[in-house]
């Protein structure tokens, strides 16, 4: 049980590679959400699969656990029902399913309107 220490600094690096990764421009890490904020989760991981946040901390209720909107779902099954989350999947702000590291085709030409804030 000794890698908690780890842990919580990996969180720190992992803060820090995000804003050298926004500063450099590459397109796709300054646009995801922000992580959860006072949650009980010290850390948290992008699951790019489904475009939300994972709590990946051992240590918290909220292990396990996705983060959309403002709430937190046990499970991928209770994410995608709810209506949120749908409404959020089919919208173009949709940030899983790949499209983020995903192949450019197609999509570079669609995106540049949506970055405007």
């Amino acid at each position: 049980m000794g890698h908690n220490k780890t842990k919580k600094l990996v969180t720190g690096i992992v803060s820090a590679t995000m804003i050298t990764a926004t500063a450099t421009g590459c397109g796709n890490e300054e646009a995801l959400p922000p992580v959860p904020e006072g949650s009980d989760c010290e850390d948290w991981e992008w699951e790019a699969d489904e475009g939300v946040w994972e709590c990946d901390d051992d240590d918290s209720r909220y292990f396990g656990h996705y983060y959309y909107g403002g709430a937190f779902f046990p499970s991928k099954s209770k994410l995608k029902a709810s209506s949120a989350y749908k409404s959020y999947k089919s919208s173009s702000t949709y940030k899983g399913g790949g499209k983020v590291s995903g192949s450019s085709s197609g999509f570079g030409s669609g995106s540049s309107g949506g970055f405007g804030g």
